[in-house]
């Protein structure tokens, strides 16, 4: 994956800690430069997945503008539980009801990707979507999980690849999707912008 990049440097638009964690674990290298675009999901028009993936554009596009022959990747991840979108909570009241919202259900994880070519023009923009089921969760399971204090900055307040795993019953679909990257999506994304270039 990593010759696929044609030498190009590749630019995150985040500065989320696991987006760095799964590229460095594909060997990709890259550079930080997060987008300084807001998040205002529930303004947007749209279906869920339509709204990851424009988030992911909007900040992709944010960073791209400022910059020359290199590619641009912005992403990101959102929680549907119900049909209705849980972001990442305001404060651990909020990550309580989010997680008491997932008990005992399945939810999907949305990741939107975009991908922007800097010296062509070229914009690619998709999305990843995975299954989770929840165990059944008691008051005292999710007390326990707040005291972690992992919730926080975390879509559907909860991270898979921390303490949260011990709340999933399982998944069905991509896992570095649910983590915040879904690294077969974006493999296949670049070589698509090969093809194109």
């Amino acid at each position: 994956m990593v010759e696929t990049l044609n030498n190009k440097k590749l630019i995150l638009a985040s500065a989320s800690p696991r987006r760095k964690e799964l590229l460095d674990q594909v060997g990709i290298k890259y550079e930080v430069l997060p987008s300084n675009v807001e998040e205002h999901i529930e303004d947007m028009e749209g279906t869920p997945a339509e709204k990851a993936e424009k988030l992911a554009y909007i900040k992709a596009r944010d960073v791209a503008s400022k910059l020359k022959d290199c590619l641009v990747l912005g992403a990101d991840t959102i929680v549907v539980v119900d049909n209705e979108v849980l972001g990442k909570p305001k404060d651990l009241d909020d990550a309580k009801s989010m997680l008491s919202r997932l008990s005992g259900k399945e939810h999907q994880v949305i990741t939107g990707v975009a991908l922007i070519d800097t010296n062509k023009n070229i914009e690619l923009v998709s999305h990843e979507t995975t299954s989770v089921k929840f165990r059944k969760l008691t008051s005292r399971m999710i007390n326990s999980y707040l005291a972690a204090q992992e919730p926080m900055g975390k879509a559907g307040a909860y991270a898979i690849q921390g303490f949260g795993a011990l709340l999933i019953e399982g998944i069905n679909g991509c896992y570095s999707n649910v983590v915040g990257l879904p690294l077969t999506k974006l493999s296949k994304m670049i070589e698509s912008l090969n093809t194109q270039s």
